[in-house]
């Protein structure tokens, strides 16, 4: 699949006020600062359809963007904000599962990690949560481009092992880069093939 088409379509922090129309919806979430609007500029080839910042928590809402007219790329904010005061961060928690748990029209959560470090507790944390309200989701790499092929292939590894302790079946793994663009078609590959099936 090719992405030809990527128009903002609005933002929300409530499930009920989604754009018109419904369509399959594909949401991105990971850490802060782990590259996610970098990466679905990367995707949509417009650098400027997300804004990217070096301030965590730049993203506290719901963002829809209506892909080639028949599918709505979803930006979410992210989760484990060390730094915000614990008010903000349950407002923030609150919008993010608000959306996972209550959108009809999720497909797939793209679960966002930066390669180059270990599996985060509070990763490990959301990925249970997803697993256990039964929601589907994939895991992509980010910032692959940062170090050399043999240490991104080690650390993905030794991440993969530790999630294979907790689940009988690993989702399926993309490994990507914003810099570069690795990744971007087997991404988009993968949406494709989805949204054929619905």
């Amino acid at each position: 699949m090719k992405i030809t088409k990527a128009v903002f379509s609005g933002s929300s922090t409530r499930v009920g006020q989604r754009p018109q129309p419904r369509l399959p919806e594909f949401a991105f979430i990971g850490r802060s600062n782990v590259g996610k609007s970098s990466l679905i500029n990367m995707l949509t080839a417009n650098s400027k359809l997300a804004k990217t910042s070096q301030t965590p928590g730049k993203t506290q809402l719901v963002n829809h963007f209506l892909i080639n007219d028949n599918w709505y790329l979803v930006d979410l904010p992210g989760y484990g904000y060390a730094k915000l005061p614990d008010k903000e961060r349950a407002k923030l928690r609150h919008i993010i599962w608000d959306y996972i748990n209550n959108s009809p029209d999720l497909v797939m959560l793209m679960v966002l990690l930066d390669s180059r470090h270990d599996l985060q507790e509070v990763d490990r944390r959301f990925m249970a949560e997803l697993g256990e309200k039964g929601i589907p989701f994939a895991i992509i790499y980010t910032k692959a481009d940062k170090q050399g092929p043999e240490a991104l292939n080690a650390q993905i590894l030794k991440n993969q092992g530790v999630l294979l302790t907790e689940w009988e079946e690993l989702p399926p793994v993309f490994v990507s880069s914003s810099v570069d663009g690795s990744g971007k078609k087997e991404i988009l590959s993968y949406i494709g093939q989805i949204l054929e099936t619905l």
